[in-house]
């Protein structure tokens, strides 16, 4: 039976106009973006914690961080669906960019307090969560259907290296002036959004229809009437909530594998380094048959290497474990997001990639907060052997649940019959 693209769209422009006027800056725009972001995310911290030496001011970084998001998803799908999705990015890139230079100028001038640095905080997270979908949404109408996973995967590339060079580069810059990766994160920002802003061909209208009760949830409403959707992305949501080792490697460093800093900052980056090598092999051959087992096997293999991980007491093999880990998280993302654009309108591209960001950004904060209570009482690597079992009885169930996930054949949006 064939799954058809929801929008059936088509590019006829030849591949090299359409990766010169619409891929390449978008991906750039992305990657600025995210190197900006990540290292806003660091700096922000050491720069809280210089000011309060105050784990709890952390937590409350971590907090603002997050609510917007929580709290602006059924907004930001339809801003989204409703307006020009180059527009809302360069807005909220321009937005994050004047943040950051009020921050760098506070900090040279030496009149920031710690209040306007929580404030600033809540500003970038409502541009940032108005503009991670919407970055999202615009993908599938610049790039040809049959480019869409190639371009996801390139992007999911380039997004993870920032995510590596990001943190260590803000972090580097810090010890030369706290003002330093602000000003950086500032000139990044705007750039990226020069880059947004030079997209030439967007395909689809925007939604007219007037706003009511049901066009707010509409995102929720058509992820739960399709369950070949509702499958891969509670599926990828339960496999990181259960799962969630990252939040744990303090304490695998010091306390099992009894290593230093070094090591943490190596298991730090070991499953975005599998994850970048993922994204690079499926860009050269991307999945053409078998998604639905692909995806079932990745998020298996996802709770076979956090369990390999857990029990590890040899720092090379916790680190290939954590490779191995992200490399499959990969596989499932990619296959994830693919069939989230295939098999959604344009007109509703906005609201179901706004509620597929807030099921994947609740599943990494309550994932990371599971372990730590489930380490708490069981110990630390019983927490890490229990996450990968349940992952495991996770992909069992939903074979169970949702059949039809199975018979994906095609990342072109075909099920086997």
């Amino acid at each position: 039976m064939a799954v058809e693209t929801a929008s059936g769209e088509a590019i006829d422009a030849p591949p090299e106009t359409w990766r010169r006027d619409n891929y390449i800056p978008y991906a750039v725009s992305r990657v600025l973006s995210a190197l900006g972001s990540q290292g806003i995310a660091i700096a922000v911290g050491w720069l809280i914690y210089d000011k309060t030496q105050s784990a709890f001011d952390l937590g409350y970084v971590g907090l603002c961080q997050f609510l917007p998001m929580v709290i602006l998803t059924f907004v930001v799908g339809n801003v989204a669906d409703r307006f020009d999705r180059r527009r809302i990015a360069l807005s909220c890139q321009i937005v994050k960019g004047i943040t950051c230079a009020l921050l760098t100028l506070g900090i040279v001038g030496d009149w920031l307090t710690v209040p306007q640095i929580f404030l600033a905080v809540i500003v970038i997270g409502c541009a940032q969560a108005f503009e991670q979908p919407t970055m999202q949404s615009l993908v599938p109408s610049i790039v040809p259907k049959a480019h869409l996973q190639t371009a996801l995967s390139t992007t999911t590339a380039v997004t993870q290296t920032a995510t590596i060079i990001g943190p260590s580069l803000a972090g580097a810059l810090y010890g030369f002036g706290p003002s330093i990766p602000f000003a950086l994160a500032t000139i990044l920002l705007l750039v990226a959004s020069m880059a947004v802003s030079i997209i030439r061909t967007v395909r689809g209208g925007n939604r007219k229809a007037p706003v009511t009760l049901q066009s707010v949830f509409g995102g929720v409403s058509f992820i739960a009437n399709r369950p070949v959707l509702l499958g891969v992305i509670s599926l990828d949501l339960f496999a990181v909530l259960l799962g969630g080792v990252t939040a744990l490697l303090p304490i695998f460093a010091r306390d099992i594998l009894h290593a230093g800093p070094w090591a943490f900052g190596a298991l730090r980056s070991a499953p975005a380094i599998g994850g970048i090598l993922m994204s690079v092999l499926i860009t050269r051959m991307p999945i053409r048959k078998g998604a639905g087992f692909k995806i079932l096997g990745a998020v298996a293999a996802f709770g076979v290497f956090t369990i390999l991980f857990s029990l590890s007491t040899n720092i090379i093999f916790s680190v290939v474990a954590l490779v191995l880990l992200g490399a499959s998280d990969t596989i499932s993302m990619v296959v994830r997001i693919t069939l989230v654009q295939l098999l959604t309108p344009d007109d509703m591209r906005g609201r179901v990639n706004a509620v597929n960001s807030l099921f994947v950004g609740t599943s990494n904060q309550l994932g990371a907060f599971e372990s730590g209570i489930v380490a708490g009482l069981f110990g630390t690597v019983a927490s890490g052997v229990i996450g990968g079992i349940g992952t495991l009885l996770v992909v069992g169930l939903w074979m169970k649940l949702f059949p039809n996930l199975a018979r994906i054949e095609a990342l072109e949006g075909q099920e086997k019959n």
